[in-house]
């Protein structure tokens, strides 16, 4: 039995996120009955996160174990062929039988794109706040106080499940194009619904011509129930990249050698 880490890019427009449910069909549904077919009994996918309905990827990571006859390639071969054109596979690698996509990421990266100007092509691919008016130096200035270590409940749904709400968001940039606000996160972690929340706070802030530090005031109140938070459409997030551990990504390390003091050489490189 080995570990296979699998990296897939996917249109998130209509499933019902990652995550099998009951009330729609789920990215993690398909793939596992294609996986199914080539293992030849059930087996599971773990991912990096669990996206949202009418969310996107460009990056997204799970881990399997599988023991058939096929290997990377002819794995990789295989799921394209015959999955949906709304999913593909962009990478498939022998790992670390210790690798847990889900634990072990210790860095993710979003993007959101906010639409200028709503149009029929452009709806399940961006979002757009069609009452809103928008300016790219006033939500610049309140992303600021968002970087570094912090409590982030006001930006995260409330969930009892997660008691641990402290990120460290390590990146924020926003551009702006003819057609499009394009914002990039990075942190180790993200709450359930964060980035979209963040966006649709500047978002809020920058049409209410308030002072940037309201960003700051938001944050310190760690309280999901704000009436400036509101929450960007699905449409326009991306998972764009998760990291994990170099160790992790070579297929011969095991932690168990290192503590009979046999250590392992990792790879030089970890996903990007």
């Amino acid at each position: 039995m080995a570990r296979y880490l699998i990296k897939i890019c996917y249109d998130g427009t209509g499933y019902c996120g990652w995550q099998k449910q009951k009330n729609g069909l789920a990215i993690q549904e398909v793939m596992e009955k294609m996986l199914e077919i080539f293992a030849g009994k059930k087996t599971s996918l773990i991912a990096a996160g669990r996206t949202d309905a009418g969310v996107h990827s460009l990056g997204q990571y799970a881990h399997f174990d599988y023991s058939g006859s096929m290997q990377e390639k002819q794995l990789f071969l295989a799921f394209n062929r015959y999955l949906p054109d709304s999913i593909k596979v962009l990478e498939i690698m022998k790992v670390s039988p210790c690798l847990n996509a889900r634990y072990q990421a210790y860095e993710r990266s979003y993007r959101y794109r906010l639409a200028k100007e709503k149009t029929p092509f452009n709806r399940n691919y961006s979002g757009f706040f069609p009452h809103l008016h928008l300016n790219l130096e006033k939500m610049q200035s309140a992303v600021q106080y968002l970087l570094g270590k912090h409590d982030f409940s006001t930006f995260g749904k409330s969930n009892p499940e997660v008691p641990n709400r402290i990120c460290e968001l390590k990146h924020i940039s926003i551009s702006e194009t003819e057609r499009y606000f394009v914002f990039d996160f990075t942190a180790d972690r993200f709450l359930h619904n964060m980035v979209r929340r963040i966006v649709g706070t500047l978002a809020n802030i920058s049409h209410l011509h308030l002072p940037p530090e309201t960003v700051l005031e938001i944050l310190e109140n760690r309280c999901p129930r704000q009436n400036l938070v509101i929450t960007a459409p699905a449409s326009g997030l991306y998972l764009m990249d998760v990291k994990y551990p170099a160790k992790f990504l070579d297929e011969s390390y095991n932690p168990n050698f290192e503590e009979n003091g046999m250590v392992n050489t990792p790879l030089l490189h970890s996903i990007k």
